[in-house]
């Protein structure tokens, strides 16, 4: 009975060291949890913050590019390393056309299974990969999935970087959600001071889903400005 009750007892332990690595990977989902961490949600007050993850990408950051530019937005590009070491180009565009360089690790993979040394890395291996192509030095930076662990976020923060999260998002890394779905999600009761995510990149997601978010943003767009709202607001890093 007592090995028996000294199994359960290192099962619970173990069980609630678990759930204390993993609490802050809802706080994406659930802003107490951010507030507790003092992890961001939204940026400064004025305009919403528009902001894309997963890119560059070949077609996708050229595509949502053009609709920003017709649209007169701008926007921060949350850039993975191993992306920008493929198409340094576009991120040298992205600059370029006004928009905001943030980083988004070098690979794109859930803390949750990583040391929070192999996490900090990573990250400053991107953020490497972003100053070699665009002398641009980065220190936003928000995790794959908006997901940290107990032990990466302190981390993180010993490497210089602060995470932000987002408050809104449009949902789409899916291609059922669709172009109409995407821009009434991510608008949908935005104020001032509002990060929203979309992604500029099917590299992580459903094949083809950036062309729905890149359709999407006339009409995003729209919404906003019938809220009062423009996407003229930049989280990120731009060149002096």
């Amino acid at each position: 009975m007592t090995s028996a009750r000294t199994a359960g007892n290192g099962i619970g332990c173990a069980a609630l060291a678990a759930a204390a690595w993993s609490a802050p990977a809802l706080a994406p989902v659930v802003p107490a949890v951010a507030r507790g961490l003092r992890l961001p949600r939204r940026g400064a007050a004025g305009g919403v913050a528009l902001t894309f993850d997963d890119g560059p990408h070949p077609l996708g950051t050229p595509a949502v590019l053009e609709q920003l530019a017709a649209g007169g937005a701008r926007a921060t590009f949350f850039v993975v390393g191993e992306q920008v070491e493929r198409h340094p180009e576009l991120a040298r565009r992205i600059v370029a056309e006004g928009h905001a360089l943030a980083l988004h690790g070098h690979r794109h993979r859930n803390q949750l299974r990583l040391a929070p040394a192999v996490v900090a890395r990573d990250a400053l291996r991107g953020r490497d990969a972003v100053e070699r192509a665009t002398g641009i030095r980065c220190d936003v930076y928000r995790p794959a999935y908006g997901i940290v662990s107990a032990g990466s976020l302190p981390a993180l923060r010993r490497a210089g970087l602060r995470v932000l999260l987002w408050s809104r998002w449009g949902r789409d890394w899916r291609r059922s959600t669709g172009p109409e779905r995407i821009a009434a999600l991510t608008a949908a009761a935005a104020t001032a001071g509002d990060v929203l995510l979309l992604h500029d990149s099917d590299a992580y997601s459903e094949p083809g889903s950036w062309r729905d978010t890149a359709a999407a943003l006339p009409q995003l767009l729209a919404l906003l400005a019938a809220s009062g709202l423009r996407a003229d607001t930049t989280v990120g890093a731009q060149r002096a």
